[in-house]
């Protein structure tokens, strides 16, 4: 791809408020994502009235209420992700909402040109021969799975139609603790699947994402709020917009740091180095005719002359002329 994609995650942050939405949008644009993602689902198609909340949702809601509650007043409508769309188009950013169903894959098919399959739906059959079937590329996040069943799902993927798969390194709690990272993992993932690995990521910071993008990722994927103050389960776990802008300037410049892997002289250094270097010069008044010894010759700056690799050449040598101290030494 040429540099890391940068995915500003929106996800339900906008509270169920189409105008917020909006405003996630244009933040996202302003901080210089690449992807504004939403999450798109049908509430009785994804949660059954009996699933519970989380411990880090009733944290950061002070909320207890079934998952189906907290949901309702979270999710927008399919009209309203139409209209998302459209917006993202004349905002200028890309537009991509990960599907949490069936009927919202149908949905979203005809709007977006790559998947985001969800940590959650890693191991939903049914789900992932769907997402496949429309033959896109996908980016498949790995949090709370276990290598099999990330060779499972791949699998299943590739069976059925998926084109190009990015990996998502991934530890799934809000906020993750830093001890949980274990960013290493996205070099095994690298390794064993040779497909392009880049990092879902849940700590509070930017200083994982920027780490992880020094460890080659392709994608950083990062949950984003305009307040974290505001109620719901992923405002706490997310960047501000300030720091949102902080950390895709800081990727920018980490991806400008990391250059190639060829060893050559840089425009900036090769100005320093006369001025760093060392030269061979005479140490005090040479007279013409004098051999050249450890006594009448030693290295000091500036590198303009006779380079100190040649020390062993020069010993032994005559002066071809009078040297005062400090002098170039010249042959």
């Amino acid at each position: 791809m040429g540099r890391t994609l940068i995915i500003a995650e929106a996800g339900v942050n906008h509270n169920g408020s189409l105008e917020m939405a909006k405003r996630l949008v244009d933040a996202a644009y302003a901080c210089g994502a690449d992807i504004v993602k939403f999450q798109t689902a049908k509430l009785d198609s994804l949660v059954s009235k009996n699933a519970r909340m989380a411990d880090y949702q009733k944290k950061n809601t002070g909320v207890e209420e079934s998952q189906k509650d907290m949901l309702r007043k979270l999710l927008l409508r399919f009209e309203d992700f139409a209209e998302l769309a459209g917006y993202c188009k004349e905002v200028g950013i890309v537009f991509l909402a990960t599907p949490f169903d069936i009927e919202s894959i149908h949905f979203l098919d005809a709007m977006q040109d790559i998947w985001k399959v969800p940590s959650g739906e890693i191991t939903n059959y049914p789900f992932l021969v769907e997402i496949a079937k429309t033959g896109k590329k996908v980016i498949l996040s790995t949090g709370m799975a276990e290598m099999q069943e990330i060779e499972d799902a791949i699998r299943v993927l590739k069976s059925n139609g998926t084109g190009d798969i990015i990996i998502l390194h991934c530890t799934t709690e809000y906020p993750a603790p830093i001890r949980d990272v274990n960013l290493n993992v996205m070099n095994m993932l690298r390794e064993k699947f040779k497909y392009p690995i880049g990092y879902s990521d849940h700590t509070q910071g930017i200083e994982v994402d920027l780490a992880a993008v020094a460890l080659g990722a392709a994608v950083i994927e990062k949950h984003f709020t305009l307040d974290r103050n505001l109620p719901g389960p992923d405002h706490k776990a997310s960047l501000e917009p300030k720091e949102l802008k902080a950390m895709v300037d800081g990727i920018r410049k980490v991806e400008l740091a990391l250059g190639s892997e060829e060893k050559k002289l840089s425009g900036a250094e090769r100005k320093n180095r006369s001025v760093a270097r060392k030269s061979i010069v005479a140490k005090r008044n040479i007279k013409v005719g004098e051999i050249l010894t450890s006594d009448n010759i030693t290295t000091k700056r500036p590198g303009t002359g006779i380079s100190p690799m040649k020390w062993n050449e020069i010993l032994g040598t005559r002066a071809v002329r009078d040297f005062e101290e400090d002098e170039l030494i010249e042959q």
